[in-house]
């Protein structure tokens, strides 16, 4: 009997009487799990019942010598059938005492039918006993069929032997289809469930991936755009004071970083919308932006030199490749805003060559101080986007005073 609670799923379309059987099935199983015990005592009365009757005086039908005492009829009629009860927890016990029941009834000349009840716990060694535990059951099963033959030779041996051995094998082919059946459902039930749990894995990752990429956005976009209106505005409040046009000016141009911020902030959030065709119009930063970048650093009171060495590939960048020069630019000039201090400057230099693109952002101002724990996301965030174009990141600080940071992404064309 199946130890799954679980009703047995049916291929669709499955109606009428076969799917009734089907349920009544599934619950006759599922109440066998929950009580074995039932399901033994219904055998082993009926069975029981079934010896005795013919042990009333049926036996003599069939039996080689009729003068057998009924005390040893009955006996050996509750020897082979009281013993099924165990049948499936100790099915080799059950049949050795049924083989030596066997074994007297054959040699006394009883020949009771009741023997052939040794099939049920045969059926039961073949389902859930090691292939060789079937050998040890012939060598149970076959001493009372010789013994009859050799006591009794009114048949010839193929008439006597062989059919019984025969029925037997049966038995036995039938319990190891059925143990292959179980195995073959119990190891797709175990692949489904593993492939399951790999799919569980894998969203999970994604998710975790998806996270990961959507706050490296959130803290490039944020972060600068953040740094440059806070410089926009002590600059602009210096000058109020002295010279009203130009915090006019940086008024100006915080409601424009402002604006750009909030317009990529919408982009990004909107990725996270089911409408990805409204998400994907306003299109990602490349490095053609790279001086309306600057440009809003400079404002901000950040000097800013950029410099572009040998002319750009007939073929450009991928996107990906150009976003992610252009967040490391950014993320460096940030990080010069926010560390550098007072009277800092910065250089950056773009240089393309036939294998590869590099960006070069250095400082002349003060060297940022290590990050502290939970602080330095994007360092991180600037490592995880040159991984992912198998580039390299290098940053620390300058021997003569400030900071670097250089980047190296391959081109597609080259070799890896």
């Amino acid at each position: 009997m199946t130890t799954d609670t679980e009703e047995t799923p049916r291929p669709p379309g499955t109606t009428g009487p076969s799917r009734h059987a089907q349920r009544l099935l599934d619950h006759t199983r599922a109440f066998d799990t929950r009580r074995p015990w039932v399901w033994d005592t219904a055998v082993t009365l009926l069975w029981t019942v079934a010896a005795l009757v013919d042990a009333a005086g049926g036996w003599r039908n069939t039996a080689r010598d009729p003068s057998v005492p009924a005390w040893l009829v009955v006996t050996l009629s509750l020897a082979l059938a009281v013993p099924l009860y165990w049948r499936r927890r100790h099915p080799t016990a059950v049949l050795a005492v049924m083989a030596g029941a066997t074994l007297v009834s054959d040699g006394s000349g009883a020949f009771l039918q009741a023997a052939y009840l040794q099939m049920l716990p045969l059926f039961h060694i073949a389902l859930s006993r090691p292939p060789r535990a079937l050998l040890w059951s012939l060598a149970l099963i076959a001493p009372p069929l010789v013994t009859d033959a050799i006591r009794f030779p009114s048949e010839s041996w193929d008439q006597r032997v062989v059919p019984t051995l025969w029925a037997y094998a049966l038995v036995a082919l039938l319990g190891i289809a059925v143990r292959s059946r179980k195995d073959h459902t119990a190891g797709l039930v175990d692949r489904a469930r593993r492939l399951e749990i790999e799919r569980d894995q894998e969203v999970r990752l994604a998710a975790a991936a998806e996270r990961t990429r959507i706050a490296r956005e959130m803290h490039d976009i944020i972060g600068h755009n953040l740094s440059v209106i806070t410089g926009l505005a002590d600059g602009g409040r210096y000058a109020a004071a002295r010279n009203p046009e130009r915090a006019a000016q940086a008024l100006e141009a915080i409601g424009t970083t402002s604006r750009q911020a909030l317009a990529e902030l919408r982009r990004l959030l909107g990725v996270l919308r089911d409408d990805e065709e409204d998400a994907a119009r306003d299109p990602q930063p490349t490095l053609a932006d790279l001086d309306t970048l600057i440009t809003g650093v400079r404002k901000a009171g950040l000097p800013v030199r950029f410099e572009t060495r040998d002319e750009p590939p007939a073929r450009p960048l991928p996107p990906g490749a150009q976003l992610t020069v252009y967040r490391v630019v950014q993320e460096a000039l940030t990080n010069t805003l926010k560390h550098a201090g007072p009277g800092a400057g910065a250089r950056v230099t773009l240089t393309y060559t036939p294998d590869d693109v590099r960006a070069d952002i250095t400082n002349t101002g003060e060297t940022a101080p290590p990050p502290t724990p939970g602080q330095g996301q994007g360092l991180t965030g600037m490592r995880e986007r040159a991984a992912l174009y198998d580039g390299t990141l290098e940053c620390g600080p300058l021997p003569t005073g400030g900071w670097a940071v250089r980047l190296r992404l391959p081109r597609e064309d080259s070799p890896s």
